[in-house]
Formats: C-alpha cells, structure tokens, sequence
C-alpha cells in the first residue's frame, strides 16, 4: 500500500541493524518463547505523538496482565519501513509482528502465520479490509488501521459565495466552484500531480461509474466512462475553478492551501483533519466534509486503504499462543479508537466502527468505510500507478482519450 493518507513520520528507528537487533535480542527469529518483537510504522508527527509511545503503552498494559510475556517494540520512519523488512528477513532476522505495510510474498514464502492463527477475533474486522489481506484464498494480512475519502468544503467561503448546501452531483460541483472563484479563491483543489494522482483519478471515475477495472478486475482505464470523466475535469480546468495546472498540483500542497482558507472544495481523508488544525485559520465551524459529488449524487462507495499486522513463523506453538494473546489484546476497542483519535485514522474492526460512530467529524468516512473501493492488487498495478502519478494530469490540459488510452496499454502488457 502507498503511503497516500499517513501524516508525515519522523525518525525512530533508523537502520536495518535496528531490526536484527530487534530479533536477535531474542524476539525475532526463534528466539526465546516469552520474547515477541514488534516492528510498527511511525504514523506521529514527532516524539510527543510517535508510534513508539503508542504500541510502548499498548505493551506496558500487556506485561501487567501477561507477566511470562515481554514485548519490545521498535518504530520505524513510514517512508523507510518496507525496505528496512525486507532487509531483515533477508537477514533471517524478522521481527515476530509487524505492522505497516502488507507483502504477498512472505505469505508465498510460506513465512506467514495464518490470521486465524494468531488473532481469535477474525471475524470482527471490516470485510471489505480483511479480504486484502488474502493470499490464494488464506488471510495473512490482518488490517489495523484504515482510511476512506469525502469532499471537505469551506463553510465560510460557501456562505460568502451565496451556496446554501454541499455540491451533490458534478454540475454543482462546478457551478459552486466558479462562485467561489469570484471571491478570488481557488473553487476546487485538484491534485493530480506525481504524489497521489491515483487517488484522486479513481474517486472522480467512480463518481460515472467507472474505475480502474471491472467486476472482473480486467482494466478499464480508457473506457467511455472515465474518457467522459476527464473531459468533464478537462472542462473544469479550463473554466478556471480549479488551480492552474493541476498536473504540477500535489495532494499535500494543496491540502495546506485548503486549511488556509484558500480553496473551497476538496477531496480528502482523514489526515486532512489534523492539517487543518495545525494552521489554525478554520475553526471547526469553518469547515465540514460530506460524500464525494458524483456524476448524477453523491458516491455511495469511495476509495479505502488500510496498513496490516503480520506475524511471521519464528518459533514453535509456544511463540504463536504468546503472539496471538497479544493481538487478542492489541485489538481491542480501545487501542484501536485511541490510534484512530491521535492519528486522524480509522478502525479496523467492527466492534471500533460502532464504538467511533458518535464522532461527528469521522462520521463521513466511517459510513464510506465498510463499501469502500481499493486500488488493483495485480502484479502490473505497480507500473499502472507510476504512468497515471507521471502522466494524467496531461489529460485535463490535452486529450483525455490519448492519455487514457496509453495508461491502458500499459496496464494490458503488465496483467
């Protein structure tokens, strides 16, 4: 999975030594029984809020009621968690638990526990999420944490604008947007440069029906419903409610814009929140967030992603029961709302959806949740997704059916 929602992490475990240690300490690897290493992407925006002192805490209440087991924990710069992994197992020293991003191939490599091995509750997480997880038909991958997308707008510039309600359909989305041009602000923030153009390519061909494949996950990227899509966002472009060149537009950068107060409308998640907090220019009556306007209403599905716990086979039964009693108790309600609540993210289980489903600011993007769309897991994806990062922003400037039609030849030759 890409790291298109995280908030940017901070340094907390620097090398690929950091994990060997981590195993050879007597955690990873086969050692000693009572020793579990857990290996966890830092989600924080520094010391005060690092994953370190989130999965710490979970570990500290674990020892107390669990007094046979030590956890040791180690966190690790989101940007460099995968490549410090694969390094570790290379080295055949993998921690016992990971949690971050989720790699078929040690399932494939037959490294993986199953998740009905080492967590009770299987059937308490989102479906939609555990399904993602899967190889040949098994899960491995057990999701923690989740994210899903809505259109967040400025209250303030709306009012100002003379725009009663949220845009519900394209044909508001931009006549609301050439209002709020007229203030001389930006109508809708469109990113479609290199850092998250996926992202935002998938919610607005989901809003015609379309998408980056069919029922049958065969790739539909050119077809007539995303062609028509374009041209749309082609001709929103030109009328002037968006930024200028969008292709050049990332999604972060824009983000900012937003929480200053400079743009109306934008699709977001819900790592926009903390964004907005931090610039202090929206109070939180300035701004809300609502289901992406669609060709004819609002979504009913939106795009989700979601990070997972693995639990790698270093030991015999003992080593499982202690890993499994301690994710039993990691993923309790409580752990999970208290990651939610720090990091702008969203639950993984069911029980944690119901327990967060009074908040109203993630109400939005709890009720996407269980519906959500997630990006292709095929083997070409890789390729699809670097060609529509570098090139679809060319699409709304050019022609739409040329752009489309080339990122299709390229998702044919690699499926």
């Amino acid at each position: 999975m890409d790291r298109r929602w995280a908030v940017v992490a901070v340094v907390t475990a620097t090398t690929a030594l950091s994990l060997a240690a981590c195993g050879s300490s007597g955690g990873g690897a086969g050692g000693s029984t009572n020793t579990l290493s857990l290996v966890a992407a830092d989600y924080g925006t520094g010391p005060a809020n690092s994953s370190q002192k989130y999965w710490q805490g979970i570990a500290d209440d674990f020892h107390k009621a669990n007094s046979k087991i030590t956890v040791k924990v180690k966190t690790v710069n989101w940007n460099d968690f995968d490549n410090q992994i694969q390094t570790a197992v290379q080295n055949h020293q993998q921690p016992d638990i990971t949690e971050g991003d989720y790699f078929a191939n040690y399932a494939q490599e037959g490294l993986l526990y199953k998740a009905s091995d080492v967590l009770t509750k299987t059937d308490n997480l989102v479906p939609v999420f555990a399904n993602l997880g899967s190889y040949k038909g098994t899960q491995y991958g057990i999701p923690f944490t989740t994210s899903s997308r809505t259109l967040f707008y400025n209250k303030k510039l709306f009012t100002q604008a003379g725009i009663s309600s949220a845009p519900q359909t394209w044909n508001d989305v931009k006549a609301d947007a050439v209002k709020i041009k007229a203030l001389g602000k930006i109508g809708f923030g469109l990113p479609l440069g290199s850092e998250e153009a996926q992202a935002e390519t998938l919610l607005w061909t989901l809003g015609n029906g379309g998408g980056f494949t069919d029922k049958s996950g065969a790739y539909t990227i050119d077809s007539p419903q995303n062609v028509e899509t374009f041209n749309f966002l082609k001709d929103l472009v030109k009328s002037g409610a968006t930024e200028p060149n969008p292709g050049t537009k990332n999604r972060t950068d824009l983000w900012k814009q937003f929480a200053q107060g400079g743009i109306g409308m934008i699709n977001g998640s819900p790592a926009l929140i903390p964004i907005i907090e931090s610039g202090k220019v929206l109070g939180a009556s300035d701004w809300t967030s609502v289901p992406i306007a669609g060709k004819t209403g609002p979504l009913s599905s939106t795009l989700g992603v979601c990070d997972f716990t693995a639990a790698f086979k270093n030991g015999g039964t003992k080593k499982q029961a202690a890993i499994k009693a301690f994710l039993d108790f990691a993923y309790q309600d409580k752990y999970q709302v208290q990651f939610d609540k720090e990091y702008s993210l969203l639950p993984a289980t069911t029980s944690a959806l119901n327990a967060l489903s009074s908040n109203t600011t993630f109400a939005p993007f709890l009720k996407a949740l269980p519906h959500a769309v997630q990006y292709p897991s095929d083997t070409g994806w890789a390729a699809v997704k670097t060609q529509i990062q570098q090139t679809i922003g060319t699409a709304v400037n050019g022609d739409p059916k040329k752009v489309l039609s080339t990122i299709q030849a390229t998702a044919k030759k690699g499926s």
